[in-house]
């Protein structure tokens, strides 16, 4: 290998892009890196060096945990300066939660860490998983004429669509455009070209250092409001000791119904030192919890906003910050700040 050679590496976590039919058998297989090359031999003409690693046992991505983020995350800082980027095949049920987990655990990250997957086998007839896999991994080994990477963060790739990790969710189940990202414009389109928006890439910084935070705090709970919701089962898990955040998805620009019992709950569970942060139930659009007297009773009972976050987002970022042990009211403020381009300036 010339050592001006990209190197690519693939991380097999799990999920539909990885079964392969054995065409003696019919059974279906899971990903084995030599079937992958024999039913994508267009693989063997990129001039480039691809490794891949495989999770033993694959994990269904329902089945996905903390833990395996923070094993994703430790693959990537182990095999951080061998490679020029990352292409993980995910399932696509929770895959945008772990393209925004990584974002926040893989702080200072400058190279591109590309998630990708399929709704089909990638041995099948009509399978997409042989384009986004293709693409995903030419996207991971672009780079820029002076050698630095053309997109040096977490990405979704999905049919046709370049999306930022923090900003995609997943929007169909059935359809090859499984993914969306309403509130922020794409990075790419793959057509007959392959086409970078770098007005929104993140920019390249060459003093940044890699510097993974592994610890997650799991005891966040996401609270959707809904007419009717029931005032004992509100008060009973906002108090709850062991609950140290929660995502709290509103109505609208972020309002909520002008009870006083609920605003009294959310003041106790904020003074007890809860993170209380809200998001919007809307598929696009931001919270602005000023605009109505709805909202601003929330503001005056110690609720912050996550602006135009995902859910996605937003659970991950506050699983990261109450992970790092940070001062509460540090972890509000940066809740409303944006640290890896997933909140609209």
């Amino acid at each position: 290998m010339s050592s001006n050679q990209t190197s690519i590496l693939l991380i097999y976590t799990g999920g539909t892009i990885g079964m392969i039919h054995n065409r003696e058998t019919h059974a279906l297989e899971s990903f084995n890196f030599d079937h992958l090359l024999n039913h994508i031999p267009e693989l063997r003409q990129f001039n480039l060096n691809i490794d891949a690693i495989t999770f033993d046992p694959p994990i269904d991505s329902s089945d996905m945990e903390p833990q395996m983020w923070a094993r994703i995350a430790r693959t990537i800082e182990e095999n951080y300066s061998k490679y020029n980027g990352f292409v993980i095949l995910h399932g696509t049920d929770t895959m945008a939660f772990t393209a925004s987990a990584l974002s926040f655990m893989l702080e200072g990250l400058m190279k591109p860490v590309i998630l990708t997957g399929s709704q089909l086998p990638v041995g099948g007839l009509r399978t997409d998983g042989k384009e986004n896999l293709i693409t995903a991994i030419e996207i991971a080994a672009a780079r820029k004429p002076d050698g630095t990477p053309v997109v040096p963060e977490v990405c979704i790739y999905f049919h046709e669509k370049l999306m930022r990790g923090n900003r995609a969710t997943k929007v169909n189940s059935v359809s090859f455009g499984a993914f969306g990202t309403n509130n922020y414009p794409l990075l790419g389109m793959a057509g007959t070209d392959l086409q970078f928006y770098t007005r929104n890439i993140k920019k390249y910084d060459p003093d940044a250092k890699l510097k993974v935070h592994y610890n997650l705090e799991s005891n966040i709970f996401i609270f959707s409001l809904f007419p009717g919701i029931s005032k004992e089962v509100v008060e009973k898990v906002l108090v709850a000791d062991e609950l140290k955040g929660i995502i709290f998805r509103t109505y609208g620009a972020g309002n909520a119904p002008q009870k006083k019992w609920l605003v009294d709950a959310l003041s106790k569970a904020n003074a007890q030192g809860k993170v209380i942060v809200n998001i919007t139930q809307c598929a696009g659009g931001s919270v602005q919890m000023e605009r109505y007297e709805t909202g601003l009773q929330l503001l005056e009972a110690g609720v912050v906003s996550g602006k135009d976050s995902t859910v996605e987002a937003s659970l991950t970022k506050l699983m990261s910050l109450l992970g790092r042990g940070l001062p509460v009211e540090e972890v509000r403020r940066l809740m409303s700040t944006s640290l890896n381009g997933e909140i609209t300036v």
